[in-house]
């Protein structure tokens, strides 16, 4: 079986490595993002990541791995930040407050469809103004769902995380292993 990585994200990319698994080939899924008018986080990241493995075309003998994942602070979801306003606003909100990151997981071959939803809870220090004007500044909210990325300089504001540390990063490897796993596609953990 060949692995189809269905995502433009490195960081999808390096945590797959971790795997000592190499894509075949990466193909990104064109999709709408946007949220359904009253969609409950976790049927939004789900639906997403469902619609990217479906938009991608592939053959018998290849399984597509995709994945999507977004923040939320009540029902709110907190997609990608459009702008550094945006961005500001995001980590004023989650500032000294729990949150939860949500991972939805989907694997595909063929018409044979396997998904997971991993919610990890990451709780924030209070920010201060110097925190966000300087993580701002940084410019490593861009692309980031919350606006924020634990495996860089935001991990500085996560005072405790529970749950998968990978999944709020992007993909979350234990689930990502068992899914990869049921399609024939195992870790490799030689030469490291």
């Amino acid at each position: 079986m060949k692995l189809i990585l269905g995502s433009a994200s490195p960081r999808r990319r390096e945590l797959i490595s971790q795997l000592g698994l190499t894509p075949e080939a990466v193909r990104v899924p064109d999709i709408n993002e946007d949220p359904k008018k009253g969609e409950a986080p976790r049927d939004y990241v789900m639906r997403i990541a469902r619609e990217k493995s479906a938009a991608i075309a592939s053959g018998e003998d290849e399984v597509v791995l995709c994945a999507d994942t977004t923040v939320t602070c009540g029902r709110r979801i907190l997609g990608k930040p459009e702008d550094e306003k945006e961005a500001a606003e995001f980590l004023w909100l989650l500032s000294g407050r729990r949150h939860h990151v949500l991972t939805a997981v989907v694997v595909r071959q063929g018409e044979t469809v396997r998904s997971r939803l991993v919610d990890t809870i990451v709780k924030f220090r209070p920010l201060s103004n110097a925190d966000v004007n300087g993580y701002l500044a940084s410019r490593e909210w861009e692309g980031k769902a919350g606006g924020y990325a634990i495996q860089g300089l935001g991990g500085a504001f996560a005072s405790w995380i529970q749950g998968s540390f990978t999944g709020v990063v992007g993909l979350p490897l234990a689930e990502t292993s068992t899914l990869l796993g049921s399609f024939g596609i195992h870790p490799s953990f030689e030469g490291h």
